[in-house]
């Protein structure tokens, strides 16, 4: 049985305006996959997301999604940093609750259902007893929580994380890490996620895209992430 592609790159070219910051991207995600995004700062890593997610257009190539009933797949994002002001007042549950609003026409009120479901969301994430707490006083790792429950309330196929460890203490990051786990595992939500730490992919995803020196490496973590090929992408020796 062919195994169902959700995501296809072909020949992307990323960038801003007519700088490119990264060339000739090829390569596909299977459904269900969990893939680590891998590389030094400046190497495209965000840019490369983003443009998947369509925040940036491609500046060459073909972005493509597996067609799922007529519809290209629906897609959940975690950002690095959550740029909302703190003069804003907005709890966790209101942050959460942006995931329901592209499902809500216009001038329309979130309904009692999706209200329900963004509850489930927080409490799949571990954050439904901050439900009611002001998002801008939560620790680093509480917010990603609710980031991720903000993300889920999409009702994703594809949920890609940018960083979503970074800056928090090494006992909220491996939570994080742990749920992000079960829900690929358990709900078989593809999950793209960008990374620095090279322990961290190792132990989590199944797949690697390495940015290094504009070239684009992808495949089976413990391929590419084998001692071999670690020192032969990086030209040092492992001590």
């Amino acid at each position: 049985m062919m195994e169902e592609m959700l995501l296809t790159l072909d020949r992307v070219a990323v960038g801003y305006g007519s700088e490119v910051v990264l060339g000739g991207v090829s390569l596909s995600l299977r459904a269900g996959s969990f893939t680590g995004l891998l590389g030094p700062n400046g190497s495209g890593k965000s840019t490369l997301l983003k443009t998947i997610l369509g925040i940036l257009p491609a500046l060459a190539g073909r972005v493509e999604f597996g067609a799922r009933a007529g519809r290209e797949p629906v897609l959940g994002y975690v950002p690095q940093r959550e740029a909302l002001d703190p003069i804003f007042l907005l709890s966790s549950f209101e942050v959460a609750l942006m995931g329901a609003c592209g499902r809500v026409r216009a001038g329309r009120l979130i309904n009692k259902a999706e209200k329900g479901w963004v509850h489930e969301c927080l409490r799949r994430t571990g954050a439904e007893d901050l439900s009611r707490k002001r998002f801008a006083q939560l620790s680093g790792g509480q917010r990603q929580r609710v980031l991720i429950a903000r993300a889920l309330a999409t009702k994703p196929e594809l949920l890609l994380l940018d960083e979503p460890t970074a800056g928090i203490d090494p006992a909220a990051s491996a939570s994080i890490l742990e749920l992000l786990g079960r829900l690929n595992q358990e709900q078989r939500l593809t999950i793209l996620m960008v990374s620095h730490d090279l322990a961290t992919i190792r132990k989590t995803v199944q797949e690697v895209i390495w940015l290094h020196q504009g070239q684009v490496l992808f495949g089976p973590v413990g391929e590419l992430l084998s001692r071999e090929k670690l020192e032969q992408i990086m030209e040092l020796e492992l001590h």
